[in-house]
């Protein structure tokens, strides 16, 4: 069942990559009016996520934030089909890295990096970056169910070099490549929400209680890792730009979850710029504190 519903939709997904920009810009307008107005996917998460960030916006306010969040939540899911065709020369020319050098001088201090993201912008064609550098570039993402869909994320997301490992092989990758002295950059997108356990780590986001992941820092600071942010921009419908900020060189001396908590403030500034490139879908505030 798995294979025939991948043979029956990948011919589909492989003819809306071959659409002219124009044309699937149009495609992901008629999929925001299902999406929005006749299936209404997780619009009530995040109306309530919208609540609980922007309570001091009218609810007209938020609305616009809302109705924009789902138009680019749609751009951005034509746009990643749309890597499987496109070409390196109109990568470069719609996904920008303004700063590459900050990112090229990390690389020469000799020690892997560890690259934070947001769930902002494109997040998915960040992966470009990896034909722009020399360290072998890592992906983390979460594995799907279906395993033929699973190797189509991993080859959608790979074109550009980039090697895509499951939440589970991290560690022993990074361990495996720390071992054998072979220096990679490894990509976080650690801004939504961790499984419930005992040692939640309790920050602030948006002005909330949140526990938030740790796990990037900690693996840093285990393996001895650079740490830099990627903070991603939507410049207009279709283009993006990208700046390396550099979050610390000496993670050693930094104290436990201080650059965790950088990360988070990072992610609020570009939240608080344009809210309605974030991923809102996802319920960001599930767990409450206890006290």
């Amino acid at each position: 069942m798995q294979f025939l519903l991948y043979i029956l939709i990948y011919p589909l997904l492989w003819l809306i990559s071959i659409l002219p920009f124009p044309l699937l810009y149009l495609l992901s307008d008629f999929v925001y009016v299902i999406l929005y107005y006749i299936i209404g996917y997780r619009k009530k998460t995040v109306r309530e996520n919208l609540a609980m960030a922007f309570p001091n916006l009218s609810k007209n306010e938020r609305l616009i934030i809302e109705k924009k969040s789902f138009h680019h939540l749609c751009d951005m899911f034509l746009e990643m089909i749309k890597t499987l065709t496109i070409s390196k020369a109109e990568m470069d020319k719609r996904y920008v890295f303004t700063n590459l050098e900050t990112y090229l001088d990390l690389e020469k201090k000799g020690k892997s990096i560890a690259l934070l993201c947001a769930h902002y912008a494109s997040y998915e064609w960040a992966v470009s970056m990896n034909h722009h550098i020399n360290f072998i570039g890592y992906g983390i993402y979460k594995k799907i169910a279906n395993k033929y869909f699973d190797k189509l994320a991993k080859d959608i997301r790979s074109k550009f070099k980039a090697v895509l490992i499951t939440t589970k092989e991290t560690k022993p990758t990074i361990e495996y490549n720390t071992i054998h002295k072979i220096l990679g950059v490894y990509g976080f997108a650690s801004d939504q929400t961790p499984r419930r356990s005992d040692n939640l780590y309790w920050d602030t986001f948006l002005g909330i209680p949140t526990p938030i992941h740790f796990g990037a820092e900690m693996l840093a600071k285990r393996y001895d890792m650079n740490v830099i942010y990627l903070r991603g921009k939507k410049v207009k419908r279709g283009y993006y730009e990208a700046t390396f900020e550099v979050l610390s060189e000496d993670v050693k001396s930094v104290p436990d979850y201080k650059i965790s908590e950088q990360f988070m403030r990072k992610v609020e500034e570009q939240i608080h710029e344009a809210p309605e490139f974030y991923l809102w879908t996802h319920k960001r505030w599930k767990h409450k504190k206890i006290d």
